[in-house]
């Protein structure tokens, strides 16, 4: 047979961890048979090689990941440490005091009718702009859960995702994708990887003398990049100019109370170079200090994180702290002949925004639609597989860049340069200037691939005192009224929620006890 009439039927996937097991999970899910009249997908990695496993926050797009994969949502929460996630609380990136902000996870209201921005502002709402538009702000900020007990799985009252133990999540993949999914696992150092003289892969040769063979590899090696990068030297465009977080100190600190309240949002609390997250999870809080090496030292950067953790009664002499370092970038492409990268061999740029694993959960979802059906289409595949991704990263960079431009703290060269014109993206910077007289809508962004919507810009800008001076005759008294009725209804809708949900900790201990309904 031709070798490009050939079917796409073996798929390896390289590495571990939530990238890949994620991956097996969602392509094995997507193409159930296997053997003769199916695919065959096999994941390999290095044994006794852990995973990093700090990205302990996800986005609601998780749930339809898991439901699609057929895992329980209770057994996901029970076996994983998970606790609701409902947004994130930036505190301190205004001004650099405890003001603080939230970006939930529910649009705004009238989010498919008129923009409600221009007459918030209009108003002069002593009301924060998330409080006044989204009643999901007041049981967030309160710690409460997103579901009651009678809720269905992966249903809310409102949009939630999860704060999990990353390391526990990635054995729970494992588990379900091997016994529920028939992924095939192996344990084995790679040392070689060998190509067809057209400069296919042809096998990954491992340590015992083995050879690995497929159609297509997938890279989840992580930073190292095995294949994308070091294989076939596919260049890391670092945004370093634009995104100066390069380093982390991470730590696992117990609650100072076994009953402690836990989060329903991440905290990220801005240093003078740079900023801490916090996640709360059932046993234990996953905190960080994301900074940068050209505007603070190492020592320092552990001192400010040991600093926060007095603070709230957390430091201990038994604290561990482990430093991470790496570079913010993605790959110049990331689908190249028959390999193609997912997760941190594709790229990082920082943990803000925990975009992470749902670029992950974005990769494997094309890459299960586009998944080639016979060897000819590879490199179409590739085409459209590396334009929508490079498009992607670049608004991630964007939105990102957007916490740190909108910024009035002056304590330091850190923040002072990201608001310099040098480190700001062209794109980001005329958007900026488009906002000053017309909110975010729908129709700033001419693509479907958007990884952040008009909602998020929204929040991060009001949340941060962005002012649209919007035209007055641009607005209109049925506006007016419209948005002061959705105004009352948010306000109701928050008021009622109050008193409708549980805690979060409170939710979890039942959930362990009796678990959710299955739909």
């Amino acid at each position: 047979m031709n070798h490009n009439e050939m079917a796409v039927r073996r798929i390896v996937i390289m590495g571990g961890g939530t990238a890949g097991w994620l991956t097996a999970g969602i392509l094995a899910a997507r193409f159930p048979e296997r053997g003769e009249s199916g695919i065959d997908i096999t994941l390999v990695e290095s044994p006794g090689r852990a995973p990093i496993g700090v990205g302990e926050g996800t986005w609601p797009t998780l749930r339809t990941t898991l439901r699609e994969m057929g895992v329980s949502e209770t057994d996901f929460i029970r076996e994983c440490e998970v606790s609701f996630k409902q947004g994130s609380q930036f505190i301190g990136w205004c001004r650099g005091g405890d003001e603080s902000y939230l970006h939930p996870f529910m649009p705004p209201a009238g989010w498919e009718g008129e923009a409600l921005p221009p007459y918030w502002l209009e108003a002069a709402n002593e009301r924060s702009f998330a409080e006044s538009v989204c009643p999901q702000t007041s049981p967030c900020l309160a710690g409460l859960a997103p579901k009651q007990i009678t809720t269905p799985e992966y249903a809310g009252l409102v949009n939630y995702a999860y704060h999990i133990n990353a390391g526990k999540l990635s054995d729970f993949l494992r588990r379900h994708c091997t016994e529920k999914l028939h992924v095939s696992h192996l344990l084995e150092e790679i040392v070689r990887i060998d190509s067809e003289e057209s400069g296919e892969i042809r096998a990954l040769c491992t340590a015992t003398g083995a050879t690995i063979e497929a159609d297509l590899y997938v890279d989840c090696s992580g930073l190292s990049a095995r294949i994308i990068g070091q294989h076939f030297g596919v260049p890391l465009l670092e945004q370093n100019r634009v995104l100066f977080v390069d380093r982390a100190w991470v730590t696992q600190a117990t609650h100072p109370q076994p009953d402690a309240a836990i989060a329903s949002a991440t905290l990220a609390t801005a240093q003078n170079a740079g900023w801490i997250w916090d996640i709360g999870l059932p046993s234990r809080r996953g905190i960080g200090h994301a900074y940068s090496a050209a505007y603070v030292t190492d020592d320092i950067a552990l001192e400010q994180l040991q600093q926060y953790l007095r603070e709230r009664n957390l430091f201990t002499d038994e604290l561990a702290f482990r430093k991470l370092t790496f570079v913010p970038g993605y790959r110049r492409e990331f689908w190249v002949r028959n390999c193609v990268a997912v997760g941190l061999s594709a790229g990082f740029l920082e943990p803000l925004e925990a975009s992470a694993i749902v670029m992950v959960e974005l990769a494997a979802q094309m890459l299960a639609n586009l998944l080639p059906r016979r060897r000819a289409s590879m490199n179409y595949t590739a085409k459209l597989f590396n334009e929508t991704f490079a498009y992607r990263w670049r608004r991630v960079i964007d939105f990102l860049k957007l916490h740190y431009v909108l910024s009035n703290r002056t304590d330091s060269d850190f923040w002072r340069d990201n608001r310099s014109a040098w480190s700001i993206p062209a794109e980001l910077a005329d958007r900026i200037e488009f906002w000053r007289s017309q909110c975010p809508w729908h129709d700033d962004f001419q693509s479907r691939n958007e990884v952040f919507s008009a909602a998020s810009y929204q929040y991060v800008l009001y949340g941060m005192g962005f002012a649209t001076a919007t035209p007055s005759w641009t607005l209109s008294e049925r506006g007016r009224a419209s948005a002061r009725e959705q105004f009352e209804q948010a306000r109701l809708q928050a008021v009622e929620l109050m008193a409708a949900l549980p805690t979060n900790r409170d939710l979890l201990e039942r959930i362990n006890r009796f678990g959710l309904q299955r739909i």
